[in-house]
């Protein structure tokens, strides 16, 4: 099995080329707005809103990492804002190589969202909404889906839960990737901090992706919050140290007979510990 892609979101230069050189595979330039702050408020997420100069410029910057752009969700022209047609022509014009589509609901959606990338970039359709969830079976009949991921912030609140862990604890996450694999689909899920970082630490996490035949994750701001970095030099060693880690137990869940089973009940039974936390 490959390594598990590595994607970060930045718009900065100098913090991509050190993730590009830590060994991340993707940089992740998020152009999503429309609609997000409304169904993410309060909420403590990363919210961008990169523009097509941050994809120019990123394509410009980058050696060796895929250039993925996040676009908005399926939309027509209006006064503040451009057509899906003219956003997505815009992207792949300015360099990205993968173009991901968020908040969709329906089949419909998708199949114009491949339409309007017409294979001149790959297609990565992010399933965050019970609908989509629920209606896996005719997304997945759409010709033109190169990849797909399970965003679990936007997933799980449309769901009404309050850790985004949670689809992992019921079986939501474990149920999508059954489809996927069936259908030979190249799929991803969630995020990752360091392996021992964040509520759920992303040792178990990673795991969790090996479990279940996941080939990319996000790492996320709590990976490396670069906005809270006292320089770019700690910057550089939170990236080299913190993929460097991810890497080595990549190796030995490769090389090494793990037990899944045991880690996927050590992570409902902390999913289900941290949900009552939140709860309060």
């Amino acid at each position: 099995m490959e390594h598990i892609k590595l994607m970060y979101i930045t718009n900065q230069p100098e913090v991509a080329l050190i993730a590009e050189n830590a060994g991340v595979d993707r940089i992740f330039v998020d152009m999503e707005y429309i609609g997000k702050g409304l169904r993410q408020g309060g909420m403590d997420t990363v919210q961008s809103h990169h523009t097509q100069q941050d994809v120019a410029l990123m394509a410009k910057t980058l050696t060796k990492s895929q250039l993925l752009v996040r676009c908005n969700p399926i939309h027509e022209e209006t006064r503040e804002y451009c057509s899906s047609k003219e956003e997505i022509d815009g992207i792949i014009e300015n360099g990205a190589q993968v173009v991901m589509l968020p908040y969709f609901k329906t089949a419909a959606e998708v199949e114009k969202f491949v339409r309007l990338v017409d294979g001149r970039a790959k297609t990565l359709p992010l399933m965050e909404t019970a609908e989509a969830a629920e209606h896996v079976d005719e997304i997945l009949q759409v010709d033109g889906i190169d990849e797909i991921y399970i965003g679990l912030n936007d997933m799980s609140l449309s769901y009404g839960y309050k850790f985004m862990f949670q689809l992992l604890e019921n079986g939501t996450v474990d149920r999508l990737a059954d489809q996927f694999r069936n259908k030979g689909l190249p799929f991803g899920f969630g995020g990752i901090a360091s392996l021992d970082g964040g509520l759920l630490p992303g040792s178990y996490v990673l795991k969790e992706h090996y479990r279940l035949g996941s080939s990319s994750v996000i790492l996320s701001r709590s990976f490396c919050n670069t906005a809270k970095a006292e320089s770019m030099e700690q910057v550089r060693q939170i990236f080299d140290t913190g993929v460097a880690d991810i890497r080595r137990l990549e190796h030995i869940c490769q090389t090494t007979q793990i037990d899944y089973a045991e880690n996927h009940r050590t992570v409902c039974q902390k999913v289900r510990q941290i949900a009552q936390m939140l709860k309060g």
